[in-house]
């Protein structure tokens, strides 16, 4: 009788443990959290790059990989047709006091195009960042024309 009162006593104590380390910042899955929209005015070009920033960036993600994490940026362009997005990283992708900062610019169309729907103007970009890399790193921003979105572990 002893033995199972035992054995269950342990494993509600060992499954108790577990919602700690869910939560905690032990888990590679919680290194960032939820991504925060900012308002921004930024008005000058990615200096060596001639496309413009992206209108509004909408969504930022980051996924933990084997070996590093994705960072994924959704963008709001003013119209249809507009390409060729990417990430670049400001200050050669160094991270500044724990930030690291990206740009989101994308293409101009070439003649001028409908504005029909957000969906169907959202244009994504995803750069991958070593182990090594974000070890210095507890902010990452993502800045479009009008707005910023940062995630935070």
């Amino acid at each position: 009788m002893r033995t199972p009162i035992a054995a269950l006593l342990v494993a509600t104590i060992a499954v108790t443990g577990c919602a700690r380390v869910r939560d905690s910042k032990l888990n590679p899955f919680n290194w960032f959290g939820k991504s925060k929209s900012e308002q921004v005015q930024v008005v000058e070009a990615v200096p060596g790059d001639p496309r413009p920033l992206v209108q509004q960036v909408t969504a930022l993600e980051v996924a933990r990989q084997p070996g590093g994490a994705i960072i994924h940026a959704t963008g709001l362009p003013p119209t249809q047709g507009w390409w060729e997005a990417a990430l670049l990283p400001v200050n050669d992708g160094v991270a500044d006091n724990g930030t690291l900062t990206y740009r989101f610019v994308v293409s101009q169309p070439p003649e001028a195009r409908r504005v029909s729907t957000p969906q169907s103007r959202e244009l994504t970009a995803a750069v991958f960042l070593s182990d090594i890399r974000l070890q210095d790193v507890s902010r990452i921003v993502v800045e479009g024309a009008t707005n910023s979105r940062s995630v935070a572990r």
